[in-house]
């Protein structure tokens, strides 16, 4: 079940999936075994978590839009403070340092 559920996620896997996916496969062992005892045997169930780590990791990769909503979850954990706009921030200049 190890090896098909490898075959599974990786599509054919290949040593080359092995080695250049690590934390994949890392992952999906301790999906298997853990504490060095099988702890899951159902391919559904191991691809059920595999899939929904995927989704997981999807969504924090969009790194582009990270500064956006974690502004927006500050605005909304304290809604009376007034945070700066971003229009603002680009304005903002360095102090300068006289050269030795």
């Amino acid at each position: 079940y190890g090896v098909e559920t490898l075959d599974r996620c990786f599509e054919n896997v290949c040593e080359l999936d092995l080695i250049f996916h690590m934390d994949k496969v890392h992952y999906i062992l301790q999906e298997i075994v853990m504490g060095g005892m099988v702890v899951e045997t159902n391919q559904t169930e191991i691809l059920t978590h595999i899939e929904a780590q995927q989704r997981i990791e999807k969504q924090e990769a969009g790194m582009g839009g990270a500064p956006a909503r974690a502004l927006s979850a500050a605005k909304s954990m304290a809604p009376n403070v007034n945070l700066p706009k971003l229009a603002d921030l680009q304005n903002i200049s360095l102090p300068s340092f006289k050269k030795l």
